[in-house]
């Protein structure tokens, strides 16, 4: 059996379960190794994140206390992190399940001081304030003595359990929103309502910037098959294959684009990878795909930047 039907099939198991999540991360810990924090996962999140800084300051100028609202939490506050050091005020953070910890908030400051001395932190943030740096580094040695609230005020940061799309926040409330690796994981029925939902607390002449991966998840686990395996199969045979724990909305580049139109959402830029059409030729794309070009299907990640 591959490895990727494998996870698919202990993922659809588990997703039945009451406390599936936490089961999940047992499974993603000890055996897919998926939640560790090493240096591959750490520097791709730390390139979205400054991206973000770098995409908010070529529209908007310098983060001096801008308000963050951040969808997707995860289990390291990399980017939050990023964005502290770079001068940006509070960060709130939406998620559906709780999965940061303690620990995970002092591995990630351990990991952006390892690479500091490795003299590789400043290729992605250039420039930080050096006095939140300073802060940053006292946390993990007060890690017995603080709670994960002072942990987390430390970088301003505040976790919010709740559906992004009736948040109860105020109107007009964000200068930023972001997300990353976040807007795969939703169904387009959910997800057009989330954007709306943004639109409504982000202020006049906010900006908005989301990093899309839509390539198959399970290719990044089985190398096996590639990242259009998930192409091949009817909606229905994919309903029987994804999970309520990870799902995979499979969406392509013009649907995200489309659901923006719907929200009357500006698209102010667009940084798309062209993908592979070779591996996509190897993938026999089920007919439910067949108004996508080529080179549609292709698009594997991507940023959609807005100026509201």
């Amino acid at each position: 059996m591959a490895k990727w039907i494998a996870k698919a099939i202990v993922q659809k198991t588990i997703s039945v379960f009451p406390f599936k999540e936490k089961l999940n991360h047992v499974f993603q810990k000890h055996i897919t190794k998926g939640v560790q924090l090493t240096d591959e996962h750490f520097g791709n999140k730390l390139m979205h994140a400054a991206d973000h800084v770098k995409y908010y300051k070529k529209y908007r100028g310098q983060l001096n206390n801008i308000k963050v609202l951040e969808l997707g939490s995860g289990w390291y506050p990399v980017v939050p992190i990023a964005l502290y050091l770079s001068d940006a005020g509070q960060t709130d953070s939406l998620d559906i399940q709780s999965w940061m910890n303690k620990e995970t908030i002092m591995t990630t400051i351990t990991k952006f001081k390892e690479w500091n001395d490795k003299g590789k932190l400043k290729s992605y943030l250039p420039e930080w304030n050096e006095e939140k740096w300073k802060l940053l580094l006292e946390l993990p040695a007060r890690t017995d003595s603080i709670s994960i609230d002072d942990a987390l005020a430390a970088i301003q940061l505040k976790l919010h359990l709740k559906d992004a799309r009736n948040t109860g926040f105020q109107k007009d409330s964000y200068d930023f929103i972001c997300s990353n690796n976040t807007f795969e994981h939703i169904y387009d029925d959910v997800l057009i309502n989330i954007l709306r939902e943004f639109k409504l607390v982000a202020k006049p002449g906010a900006f908005m910037c989301h990093f899309i991966d839509l390539s198959d998840h399970f290719a990044h686990f089985d190398h096996s098959i590639n990242i259009y395996n998930f192409l091949k199969f009817s909606p229905k045979g994919w309903k029987i294959i994804d999970n309520a724990i990870q799902p995979q909305n499979r969406l392509r580049w013009k649907d995200y684009l489309e659901m923006y139109r719907k929200v009357e959402l500006p698209v102010s830029e667009e940084i798309t990878r062209e993908g592979d059409l070779k591996l996509l030729s190897q993938v026999k794309v089920h007919k439910s795909y067949q108004s996508y070009s080529q080179e549609e299907l292709a698009i594997s990640h991507g940023y959609i930047l807005s100026e509201l």
